[in-house]
């Protein structure tokens, strides 16, 4: 290497194996080079001839230098624009400690509850104060946005009303017409393959058909005009029509409660709450709904339990409520919230306190009072006569173009509708903001006008709406309002969660790898964070430039050519997939063609996502080895040739290997005019050495939070974009207010046009900091690290599937199903827990199994502590099986050990402490991680369920 070259690249800092350890696991895993190792693993007939075509990686340093360059593109205006997206500040306390904090963004989903109860806290927060706002007794911890969220509402109670309705088919949903245009976007697209009429129209006419089943308003509506609905709620539930209200968080510190006044479902985006707006994302919209729904409603819900040790647990409750788990019966196919998110915003509120939310809408509302006071003095016509933080301004189309000459000017913008301009005011705008909007209409006018700030008293909005319940009376909203105290409390829930500061997240399919810091950095520059989506194009110019480069370092890596970046999470890409490929079957008139085969082996959200689409589900079976039963497939494309739309496949399998026949399986699909679809799960052994164009796929999703590096953040944020080939590149989503997508595009399947554009940047500097060369190494570590496992594992464990040659792709799954008469694949994994370690992915694609994924970023000497754990545990299960231990009182069935546990004064245990917490030396060099709570009690919570934050007492509710 040229000493004039940097020695230090980020790849060298990205993977984890050094080259003097390499050579050490080639003779574990008995191969005489890397290059033999993906020989022997990677099909010869899919491997690609050349390398790709990507530029030549940047050091930390000089990416970073050149990002700078490109964010000065972007224009950072004061953005008054509104619908659905404010300014707002995060506290810098909540920043610090949590944005910028690895110790919650490299947090898995709180699957294992016992190495979890710090998010789980704080997403039981969230959820409280969402409740209280709302006015209604049940919320979840977040899902992905304001559109998709009204989306899942309009299905559940499509799926309620028509469950009861056995003679006839309700599917007339009505959208009031000033609901955001992009919601409305979102709901036509969650509509049309359900067979869901949208209406809109004016809530004040519309006259119910018997066909109504539910209703959608906004509050205040996109306008900014609040309006009272409460008589309307009462017609709709004589009519047994269903009220979803999309509501503004930040209002209902003033406002009534959409709950109190009649909602049976309130939804929104809890952005404003302390998330900044990031050119669209990642924020977590809240659902919140009546008891009647809690075993239907969409999303994750936080519970409280109890552990085996009696003591109140948390947990994420009614678990088989996950739709993807469901499969082809499920009505949503959520499987990524937006936890981080909806953790900063729920230590907003807790942070504010009750008081401090209500000042902080009452000097929103009192700004937009005092605005609207000077407008009107100018004579300018503002016809909101009831609003919250938004003005609606009449005026013809030649005064519009002069305010908005002079807005921009002023590097100021507004929102501009047909023959209106709409300003919304929030946290972040101050007396001299608004002076400077007076100024500007003064000038519009030339009215020489001088500014008011004369407060202006009471409230302009309905006195019959008027909120006048208490809301966030639970003592955590009381008691963290100083820095120090919310520190200490952040970092207390912190030291109850295993994230990737403590050690390796060994997760099959999920992929937790390093999220380098210099990838995350950038997301809080102004110039990323401090944007709102529907700018002008002209204001995001780096935005832009970086989504045209990552677009095409997707489709170079993936093999095809157009991508779409508006799919927010892995779930949503593949809805977005199926849509374009629904949309190319209709185009050419082949509106009949809905099957979509289907390996019995797949990702429950394949088959979820596969019925929202609209399509009947045909299960393909597998053979002994785990892969697809070739046969049994060309069986069913031949039964249903003719119907045959799609078929939806991952590669390597779910059962982490490369099938050698996945050539031909394309090509039986293709014969029969179906398109491939490729789920991009296990994309992390693709990169570099295949791709799913190269292999025969027409469209491929890819989770971002996944391959390229986005932290999966407690169970999100994530994204999942989409790369087809030219024939689906015309369908792919276009959106409401900025041109993308296809010429036929799809409707939106997101509320932002780029989904959560800002962690974008995470992926597009995690290949740009790689090249060609890195990405490529990453996979084929990825490979060795997963071999190297299997190898020292063999001896103790049957490793399932493997390859023709022996080798596992980049994940492996362990079979402890013969060990059930002694111990359950449970009791591994939460034994791993006292090993210091997240159990790895439990029961899928098998029951009785775990699926290991070491990744690439794991160093050798990790990846032994973690072989030193599972085959101590094998020691210990020949205890239980020998007779040596207890058969019912043992380290496996009594896992994971807290410290009150060992420390107990009265331990009474048939085995030592030492045992028990220190069954390796390794674990007393400080690397030790004491689970917060013994075993948690599921049917218990399930029994008593209590999803907002209670008094201490009612945690323990008798059965």
């Amino acid at each position: 290497m040229s000493k004039l070259k940097p020695y230090d690249r980020f790849a060298k800092r990205h993977i984890g194996i050094s080259e003097d350890e390499l050579s050490a696991m080639l003779s574990v895993v008995k191969a005489d080079s890397l290059d033999q190792l993906i020989y022997e693993t990677v099909p010869d007939s899919i491997r690609l001839k050349k390398a790709m075509n990507l530029p030549e990686p940047f050091t930390e340093y000089e990416y970073l230098r050149e990002l700078r360059e490109i964010a000065n593109l972007n224009k950072v205006f004061k953005s008054y624009i509104g619908m659905g997206y404010s300014g707002t500040i995060t506290p810098a306390v909540i920043a610090r400690n949590i944005f910028h904090n690895p110790g919650w963004y490299t947090q898995y989903t709180p699957y294992q509850a016992e190495i979890a109860q710090g998010r789980l806290e704080a997403l039981l927060n969230f959820q409280t104060m969402v409740s209280d706002l709302t006015g209604l007794p049940i919320a979840n911890a977040s899902l992905l946005d304001e559109g998709t969220a009204a989306a899942e509402a309009m299905a559940m109670f499509y799926g309620v009303r028509n469950k009861k309705s056995k003679d006839h088919h309700d599917n007339i949903f009505f959208v009031d017409q000033h609901v955001y245009g992009q919601t409305i976007d979102v709901l036509r697209t969650r509509a049309l393959p359900l067979d869901i009429e949208i209406v809109v129209g004016d809530w004040k006419t519309y006259e119910f058909s018997e066909k109504t089943f539910g209703v959608l308003l906004q509050y205040p509506n996109k306008q900014g005009s609040v309006e009272d609905y409460r008589a309307f709620a009462e017609k709709c539930k004589a009519s047994e029509v269903y009220v979803t209200v999309a509501a503004d968080l930040l209002s209902l510190a003033v406002l009534k409660a959409p709950g109190v006044w009649g909602a049976d479902a309130v939804v929104g985006n809890s952005q404003r709450f302390g998330v900044p707006m990031g050119y669209g994302g990642p924020h977590a919209a809240f659902f919140a709904t009546k008891e009647d729904y809690k075993r239907v409603m969409p999303g994750r819900i936080i519970g409280v339990s109890i552990d085996s040790n009696n003591n109140p647990a948390l947990r994420m409750a009614l678990q088989t409520r996950e739709q993807h788990i469901r499969r082809e019966k499920a009505t949503s196919n959520i499987c990524t919230a937006q936890a981080l998110l909806a953790t900063m915003a729920g230590m907003y509120g807790v942070y504010h306190g009750p008081k401090g939310i209500r000042a902080i809408a009452e000097r929103a509302h009192g700004l937009a009072q005092v605005l609207d006071k000077n407008l009107r003095k100018m004579g300018y016509n503002q016809v909101n006569s009831h609003f919250f933080d938004t003005l609606c301004i009449r005026v013809d189309e030649a005064m519009k173009e002069r305010i908005r000459h002079l807005a921009l000017a002023n590097e100021v913008n507004f929102f501009y509708g047909t023959d209106c301009i709409q300003i919304s005011l929030d946290e972040t705008t101050f007396e001299e903001d608004v002076d400077i909007l007076i100024s500007i209409f003064s000038e519009a006018k030339e009215a020489g006008h001088t500014a008011d700030f004369t407060v202006v008293e009471g409230f302009t909005l309905p006195s019959s709406l008027h909120r006048d319940v208490d809301y966030m009376t639970h003592p955590v909203f009381h008691n963290y309002q100083t820095e120090s105290k919310l520190m200490r409390y952040i970092k207390r829930l912190e030291n109850r969660d295993l994230s990737l500061v403590h050690s390796m997240i060994a997760l099959g399919s999920c992929t937790m790898k390093l999220n380098a810091a210099v990838e995350l950095m950038p997301v809080s520059w102004a110039e990323f964070a401090d944007i709102h989506p529907f700018v002008p194009v002209d204001q995001v110019q780096g935005y832009h430039e970086i989504f045209r480069d990552l677009e095409g370092y997707l489709c170079e890596i993936t093999g095809f050519t157009a991508c779409s970046l508006q799919p927010n999470s892995g779930a949503q890409g593949e809805y977005a997939g199926l849509l374009t490929i629904r949309a190319y079957h209709h185009a050419n008139g082949n509106d009949h063609r809905n099957v979509a085969l289907i390996p019995s082996s797949a990702h429950g959200t394949n088959p979820a996502s596969a019925v929202m689409a609209g399509m009947e589900v045909i299960v393909v079976a597998c053979d002994d080895h785990g892969n697809i039963d070739v046969d049994d497939l060309r069986a069913k494309a031949d039964q249903h040739k003719d119907n045959l739309a799609c078929l939806m496949v991952t590669y390597p399998s779910t059962h982490g290997v490369f099938e050698t026949s996945i050539r031909e399986i394309c090509e039986i699909i293709h014969e029969r005019g179906g398109k491939v679809y490729m789920d991009g799960a296990n994309m992390n052994a693709q990169v570099g050495l295949t791709s799913p164009g190269f292999i025969g796929a027409d469209v491929c999703h890819l989770n971002l939070h996944k391959t390229f590096a986005i932290p999966h953040g407690g169970g999100g944020p994530g994204m999942g974009p989409i790369c087809v080939n030219d024939s689906l590149a015309p369908f792919l989503p276009k959106h409401h207010f900025v041109a993308t997508g296809g010429d036929h595009g799809i409707h939106a399947v997101s509320s932002a046009p780029f989904g959560s554009a800002s962690i974008l940047l995470i992926s597009y500097g995690y290949i740009r900091m790689l090249g060609e060369a890195g990405l490529t190494d990453s996979t084929k570590y990825a490979i060795l690290n997963a071999n190297y496992i299997k190898s020292r594992l063999e001896p103790a464990y049957h490793v399932l599937y493997v390859g023709e040659m022996g080798r596992s792709a980049h994940e492996l799954i362990v079979d402890l199903r013969p060990f059930k008469a002694v111990v359950s694949a449970e009791d591994v994994a939460k034994r791993l827990m006292d090993y210091g370690f997240h159990a790895p992915t439990l029961s899928f694609p098998v029951a009785g199994t775990i699926m290991i994924e070491p990744t690439e970023s794991e160093d050798k000497a990790e990846l032994d502590r973690f072989c030193d754990a599972l085959l101590q545990i094998r020691k210990e299960i020949d205890e239980i099986a020998s007779g040596e231990a207890d058969p019912v009182v043992n380290v496996l069935h009594n896992a994971p050990h807290t410290v009150n546990v060992i420390m107990a004064d009265d331990y009474a245990l048939p085995y030592g402490r030492e045992k028990a917490a220190f069954p390796l030396p390794y674990l007393r060099e400080g690397y030790k991680f004491w689970p917060w709570i013994g075993r948690v009690n599921n049917a218990h919570g399930d029994r008593n369920l209590i999803c907002t934050c209670p008094p201490i007492e009612s945690y323990m509710t008798e059965e």
